[in-house]
Order: C-alpha cells, then sequence, then structure tokens
C-alpha cells in the first residue's frame, strides 16, 4: 500500500483539483454564515440546495450546487477531510482534469438519484465523495491482480458497507444520494479511464458509459414525473 502511494506522489505531488474544490466549498460556506447560517433552510434553498418540487419546475442546476453547499460546520469539516485524504490518491492516479469528471459526475448522479427516491432537502459534497470510493472500487476491479490496490479496494468497500450501514439507522442522511453517487463515480472512473495506471478494457468502458448515461437519463425522468 505505501509503495502504491508512494508512485501516486511521484506521478503528481500537487492536487490542484482537490484544493481548488475544497477552497470553493470553504469560500461558499462562508457566504452562507454571512448571509444567515448554514443551516439556516432559507440560506440553503437561495444556495441552491436540492429542492425536488423546484427541480420539477425547471430549476435543473439544482442537481449540480449541492455539491458545494454544507449545512453546518460538523458537515463541512468532516467532508473536507475525507475529500483531501482520498481526493489527493486519486488525483494522483487518474490525474487533475479525469478525476474533476469523476468528481463532478458522481455529485449529480448522487443528486440525480435523491430526487428521483427522496422528497428531503439535501446539500452535501457527500455525493461527489462517495463516487471516489466508487472510483477506488473500479480500480480494484481493473487491476485486482496488483496487491496494493486490492488491499486498498478492499478497505475502501469495508468502509463504504460501514458507512452505507450507518446511514440506514441515521435520520436525516441522504441514502439514496450516496448509493447514487457511488455507482456513479465507478461507472465514470471506467469511461475516463486510468492511463497512469494502466489499461482498462474497451468493453468495460462502452457498457459503463451507456449504463450511466442511460442510467442518469430514467431516474431524471422518472423524479419529473412524480
Amino acid at each position: 500500500m505505501n509503495q502504491f502511494r508512494y508512485r501516486l506522489r511521484r506521478l503528481d505531488q500537487t492536487p490542484y483539483m482537490t484544493v481548488g474544490l475544497i477552497a470553493v466549498m470553504v469560500l461558499v460556506f462562508l457566504a452562507m454564515t454571512l448571509a444567515g447560517g448554514s443551516t439556516n433552510v432559507n440560506v440553503l434553498i437561495e444556495f441552491g440546495a436540492k429542492i425536488n418540487v423546484l427541480i420539477q419546475q425547471g430549476q435543473w442546476w439544482r442537481l449540480v450546487t449541492p455539491v458545494f453547499l454544507h449545512i453546518g460546520f460538523t458537515h463541512i469539516l468532516l467532508n473536507m477531510l475525507t475529500l483531501y485524504f482520498v481526493g489527493m490518491q486519486l488525483e494522483a492516479a487518474f490525474g487533475h482534469w479525469r478525476y474533476l469528471v469523476i468528481f463532478l459526475v458522481a455529485g449529480i448522479g448522487g443528486n440525480v438519484a435523491s430526487f428521483c427516491f427522496s422528497d428531503s432537502l439535501s446539500a452535501g459534497a457527500s455525493t461527489a465523495i462517495f463516487g471516489l470510493f466508487g472510483a477506488f472500487m473500479m480500480l480494484g476491479e481493473s487491476f485486482w491482480q496488483n496487491p496494493t490496490i486490492r488491499s486498498l479496494a478492499r478497505t475502501f468497500l469495508a468502509f463504504v458497507v460501514m458507512n452505507l450501514a450507518f446511514d440506514v439507522f441515521t435520520p436525516g442522511i441522504d441514502l439514496a444520494g450516496h448509493i447514487g453517487g457511488l455507482f456513479a463515480g465507478f461507472l465514470t472512473a471506467y469511461l475516463v479511464g486510468v492511463p497512469r495506471i494502466g489499461k482498462v478494457s474497451a468493453i468495460n468502458r462502452v457498457i459503463a458509459t451507456v449504463v450511466l448515461v442511460a442510467g442518469l437519463v430514467w431516474l431524471y425522468l422518472h423524479g419529473m414525473a412524480q
């Protein structure tokens, strides 16, 4: 595991995208605090939290903006710590732009799933962060013969299972968003590929692309029809 992390650090020592995403979220959090507080429902709505009825009225950007919002200091602190330590490894593995695509598509995918299966107001980067966990699962599946990657994938799989189990028994957690983000990140990682680590099967990339696009479209249309 240490050798794999050392190799990633040698590939690129500066996680520009991860640090940039964290900076944007912190700035948004400060703006929300000045506007009346990040736990204030009106502030959350004004800044773009996921509200199903508003999305159904045409405010589709609410499938994107919730990724950059957080509800309370503890929420943003935990998410930013997780994003930094997970993101810096994946950004080194996938490269800056592939990593950013995974993060954003996973965040949107999680919000689309939440829109389809949950009526609650929601916000937070956890949909995208679960997508990063999904990207680690993709690495494990594609490069299972590598003992270091296999070990990392098993660790993150256990972490995902524990988190989803915690979500089930914790009120107010957007379980649909987390699961949606996880699968969207897994599929997007196949779509963009990971040339810094190795070659991904072309068939798997095509299948992942079809499933991802079809799934997002179906979920969105299903949510609009509700």
